[in-house]
């Protein structure tokens, strides 16, 4: 979470203005508002969402500069926050997820995030049009091709630093490197120039959570303002760009986003997360070639040294073998080697454990056994199979739905691989109604289940037009 990433940052003595007063905008006063920015997305023409770590505290990640930030607490000397959950299991918000109906619908054109928590691009916000300007905890990038790499675990470095993996492109092969910017680094040109193209090209800039105060990331907004755009901010702090704002909204942002997706008539999406993992069968003869002696490994997409986050345990059965032995395995890699007669086929079944944060305890999966391996490789329609499980997890609001998405085979060693995709996660924001949104005070907005924890971003002050920022 965001405590694992501030301690991983190098230390600095000026963090930022912390301890930032919070404002609350009256009931009535916030329903006028909520209908004035509601009105101002209908009428836009190029939106663009400026977001910052007040999008993600509602997902139990802490931010910095809050009463209770991070930065906070830690100048005061206070104990940090404990996560209740890890990290990886961090759920997107209902503003999160309401982004991602806007992009949808053709109104929102470009996203720009602070944070490096991953959520906008777990919800469903295409990378194409997303910049994440500080990096992104759980993606890994190839410095000699491009390649991009997101992962289901928190990369172990920050600071552009090379990890223990490389890019999988057979033609490049070279180091990864974390994405997340440490204080000193600049900000990637890439994310930095579409971000500012697109802030140029905008009627409404939409600032949502975050205090505006460190540059040069705050100044994007205020490009719009030359075209004749305008700013939007809604914040619980007052920023140092509330006076150049034709609207500024003191409110919880899933609070005011619920009130405005409901009066532009919009649903808000459920969440749904997929994750993916391997099974491995790699199977040798003895030597009187009466036996076959193999070896399963449900293992990491991410290659075989890569954790398996979201998997705590793996109980192994055989369907209708009786005198075969079941085994549970408790550490990773989760590895089982047996012996069985070479002419014999049969079933597996794995019970998958999950770990915390996850929308069911087990999953079940039948894995057919005949140690004949095929050359011939097995790509199945990927996004076809994945919406098939979306559909089907919603309609049945039931976890541990499985596919198989592809299955690959190797002579040497003699070893099939297949990839199966596991509904780990529902979650359904309550429809917006306005009903609804006025029966919780500004105050005291409440997910209807149980939070988790992540990571949030940070502040520095910094010079320059290369200089990383904060939110």
């Amino acid at each position: 979470m965001s405590l694992g990433y501030a301690e991983k940052l190098s230390y600095i003595e000026d963090v930022g203005k912390v301890g930032m007063a919070e404002y609350f905008d009256s009931a009535r006063i916030l329903q006028e508002k909520i209908e004035r920015l509601a009105m101002t997305i209908q009428k836009s023409k190029h939106l663009v969402v400026f977001t910052g770590a007040g999008i993600s505290t509602s997902c139990g990640i802490p931010d910095f500069r809050g009463p209770k930030g991070i930065w906070t607490l830690q100048r005061e000397g206070q104990a940090l926050p404990e996560a209740s959950l890890p990290f990886h299991r961090a759920m997107p918000s209902l503003t999160h997820m309401a982004l991602v109906e806007l992009e949808k619908a053709g109104i929102l054109k470009f996203l720009i995030s602070q944070n490096v928590d991953g959520l906008h691009l777990r919800s469903g916000i295409p990378r194409e049009k997303l910049a994440e300007l500080h990096g992104n905890s759980f993606m890994e990038a190839c410095p000699s091709c491009g390649a991009e790499y997101l992962r289901d675990f928190e990369v172990e470095t920050i600071g552009l630093k090379e990890t223990s993996r490389r890019c999988f492109d057979v033609k490049c092969g070279a180091k990864l490197k974390d994405t997340v910017l440490d204080w000193e680094d600049a900000l990637p040109s890439k994310e930095m120039d579409a971000a500012e193209n697109h802030c140029r090209m905008a009627d409404v800039v939409l600032c949502l959570g975050t205090s505006l105060q460190i540059t040069p990331a705050c100044n994007l907004p205020l490009k719009s303002l030359r075209g004749g755009g305008k700013i939007v901010i809604v914040n619980l702090q007052k920023t140092p760009k509330d006076k150049k704002a034709s609207l500024v909204i003191h409110g919880r942002v899933d609070k005011v986003i619920a009130g405005v997706m409901d009066r532009l008539n919009l649903q808000i999406p459920p969440f749904i997360r997929i994750d993916l993992l391997q099974v491995i069968l790699t199977q040798a003869l003895s030597i009187d070639k009466k036996y076959v002696n193999w070896t399963l490994q449900v293992a990491s997409v991410h290659g075989h040294r890569a954790p398996l986050p979201f998997i705590k345990s793996v109980e192994v059965s055989f369907l209708d073998k009786q005198d075969y032995k079941a085994a549970i395995l408790h550490m990773q890699p989760f590895r089982l080697k047996r012996r069985t007669m070479r002419a014999r086929s049969f079933e597996l079944v794995l019970r998958l454990n999950f770990s915390d944060g996850c929308g069911c305890q087990s999953a079940e999966m039948n894995v057919p056994v005949d140690f004949k391996v095929s050359t011939v490789c097995l790509n199945l329609e990927k996004d076809v199979i994945l919406q098939k499980l979306r559909d089907t997890a919603m309609q049945d609001l039931c976890c541990g739905l499985n596919a198989v998405v592809e299955r690959k085979a190797t002579l040497t060693p003699k070893s099939e691989a297949t990839v199966y995709a596991i509904v780990t996660n529902i979650f359904q924001h309550n429809k917006t109604s306005k009903a609804s949104a006025d029966s919780v005070c500004n105050g005291d907005v409440k997910r209807q289940k149980e939070g988790v924890n992540g990571t949030g971003t940070s502040g520095k002050r910094s010079k320059g037009r290369k200089r990383k920022s904060r939110s």
